[in-house]
């Protein structure tokens, strides 16, 4: 039977998926318009409507997602979360709608990236700070942390990840290598002498990065071999930061990432020692999940990524 103009528009407005997304547009707007009146204005609604909106939201999801006084609105801790999936979602959409009619489409939306502490400080900010200077409507949240992020769990976008990686659902992008080397300062040398062979490492004071070396045992190479060497020291610490300014202070010898000292090798402060003993590079790779389609703003910045994070992190130094 065929419908009339009146049947398709009650089709139409009745559709529970687009009623979702025009719930979660309103959502989105109240919170960015900082208030129901101003949103409804935005969206060319009467404040009733608006109001109806949100209620008939908050009804659907179960939870209160803002609180609301006569002076302000305030996100509660669930519509915060919420708020970020649903400005994710939106901006998605308006990437799809935009690449039908324009090639690549254009980047804009919330981006959450993920790296290790100080390669995150070091590389991953300033490309993305340069990122955004040439896509002003990305928003980018780094969380940086010496462990490993749950990118699903944690709504992370992309990543970078220094390990070998297990088969995992995850898309992996090589953008380099580093080794594991041990250093110490001049100063440091000169006073306790440069070790020959890493057993002589027990009788130095070490200073062990928890993240690369979780065990008091320094592992190395000696003829192919796979052997180790139990160490101790003044200092420990999750955090590489301190560590390698202790190491350039001439407390004691350090085993770090080789980018993480390569410019305080290059300046002197720091010399390798022992490279002949390292383990195998480790492959640095900007990694994503595989269960969705890239939204425009992920994809360009993988790029963006893999076209800039290899000549910054160098090639690992030979052992």
């Amino acid at each position: 039977m065929a419908l009339d103009g009146m049947d398709c528009f009650a089709i139409r407005i009745n559709n529970p998926a687009m009623d979702k997304l025009r719930e979660m547009e309103a959502f989105v707007r109240i919170v960015e318009a900082g208030s129901l009146t101003a949103a409804a204005d935005a969206m060319a609604l009467s404040a009733p409507s608006m109001v109806r909106l949100l209620a008939g939201l908050e009804q659907r999801v179960g939870v209160r997602l803002l609180n609301r006084t006569t002076r302000r609105l305030a996100l509660t801790a669930e519509g915060r979360d919420f708020h970020l999936r649903c400005q994710r979602i939106l901006a998605e959409i308006g990437e799809a709608e935009a690449a039908l009619g324009q090639p690549g489409g254009r980047a804009r939306g919330p981006l959450r990236v993920t790296a290790p502490a100080l390669f995150g400080r070091m590389h991953l900010m300033p490309l993305a700070a340069t990122f955004t200077l040439q896509h002003p409507e990305v928003n980018i949240e780094a969380l940086l942390f010496d462990r490993v992020v749950d990118m699903v769990e944690e709504g992370v976008d992309l990543g970078v990840r220094i390990a070998h990686l297990p088969d995992s659902s995850l898309i992996a992008h090589p953008v380099g290598e580093v080794r594991r080397l041990w250093c110490a300062s001049p100063g440091y040398l000169a006073r306790a002498g440069e070790p020959r062979h890493p057993a002589e490492l027990a009788r130095h004071a070490c200073l062990r990065f928890t993240v690369v070396t979780p065990r008091a045992e320094w592992q190395y190479l000696d003829n192919g071999i796979r052997s180790e060497v139990l160490v101790s020291g003044p200092l420990s610490s999750n955090q590489a930061g301190p560590l390698i300014d202790a190491c350039v202070d001439g407390v004691g010898i350090g085993m770090f990432l080789s980018y993480q000292v390569a410019t305080l090798i290059a300046e002197g402060r720091l010399k390798p020692i022992l490279t002949a003993f390292c383990l195998p590079p480790v492959p640095v790779n900007v990694v994503y999940p595989q269960a969705r389609l890239l939204p425009v703003r992920t994809r360009l910045f993988v790029e963006w990524l893999r076209a800039a994070l290899p000549a910054r992190i160098g090639a690992a130094p030979a052992g």
